[in-house]
């Protein structure tokens, strides 16, 4: 039995009373969690108590599966084609630009050559034109000549024949 030194135990006191002799409390149990036997498991009741209680065994959770490693996906057939045109495209750019370079002093010539060839064409088409009007202008109006010409031929590969008439 318990007794505190401090009060003295008469008949009169009763042991538990709340006011007079208050019930000593008991040390709880302390329970480790590898002390816990199996199927025994802290569950909460519905007051909000938690406690030891007796539970079906719950089936060990299974692992879940690693996820796939990324795959590298294959470069699409455009890619590739036109990573392996770009450097070449940009290569004969490049051999454009310096041809054009080295070629501009030789350009410039020819387009004064082609100027050159313009104005011979020109005055070549110009000289009948110059030539008949001279020839008009110093003989007067004159008689017209008239030239006929009558082919005929007989035939996809006949021979043909014609007529000249001047008059």
């Amino acid at each position: 039995m318990h007794t505190e030194p401090h009060q003295p135990l008469t008949p009169a006191t009763r042991y538990g009373d709340p006011v007079h002799r208050p019930r000593p409390v008991e040390p709880h149990t302390v329970l480790l969690p590898q002390d816990i036997p199996p199927g025994v498991d802290w569950v909460t009741l519905p007051n909000g108590i938690r406690t030891l209680a007796y539970t079906h065994p719950h089936p060990a959770p299974a692992p879940e599966p690693e996820p796939e490693p990324a795959r590298a996906e294959p470069i699409p057939r455009w890619a590739r084609t036109t990573a392996l045109l770009a450097p070449t495209l940009g290569g004969g750019i490049a051999a454009a630009g310096f041809g054009i370079s080295y070629a501009a002093p030789g350009v410039l010539a020819m387009a004064e050559a082609l100027w050159a060839t313009v104005a011979l064409i020109a005055a070549g088409a110009l000289a009948p034109l110059l030539l008949r009007a001279a020839r008009r202008g110093g003989r007067g109006a004159g008689p017209v000549q008239h030239i006929t010409q009558n082919i005929t031929a007989s035939g996809m590969f006949g021979r043909a024949t014609g007529t000249l008439n001047n008059r």
